[in-house]
């Protein structure tokens, strides 16, 4: 079985953007969150694949922490099935120890294995070491639910 591409923006924009999904259940819908809350932006030297956690391959350099990105239009874009980030995503400085990371996810805890909802690569891979901040511009982070 497959998804129609209009469940899948449907779907996206619910989870992402806090957007009501209309026509499904009561006459209201599928509402947004009352208090949308966020996900968490994290970095990878690895895929972590379908079956992965938060943690699976995520960077260790001294200073890393995921990113907290807002469940709405000012946090995420979605675009068909596609999700990217809708503001500029900064990482904390490497202080010490390094990471290559090549992957990115989005899940639903600061910390901790948590959820992993999406992952994606990067254009390219990143070597992250003392003095390095890794920031993404707006629409680098973009995954796909296929």
């Amino acid at each position: 079985m497959s998804a129609s591409n209009a469940f899948e923006t449907l779907l996206l924009q619910l989870l992402f953007e806090n957007a009501n999904a209309a026509n499904i259940g009561d006459a209201t819908g599928l509402r947004g969150s009352t208090t949308a809350g966020s996900f968490y932006i994290g970095l990878h030297t690895a895929d972590p694949g379908e079956a992965g956690s938060q943690t699976t391959s995520e960077a260790t350099y001294t200073g890393y922490a995921r990113v907290a990105v807002a469940r709405s239009t000012a946090g995420f874009t979605v675009t068909g099935n596609s999700v990217a980030n809708d503001a500029l995503v900064t990482f904390g400085a490497c202080s010490a120890g390094s990471s290559t990371v090549t992957h990115f996810s989005i899940g639903t805890d600061a910390s901790g294995a948590g959820n992993l909802l999406l992952s994606g690569a990067l254009t390219g891979s990143l070597a992250v070491s003392a003095g390095i901040t890794p920031s993404f511009a707006i629409g680098a982070l973009t995954c796909t639910a296929d």
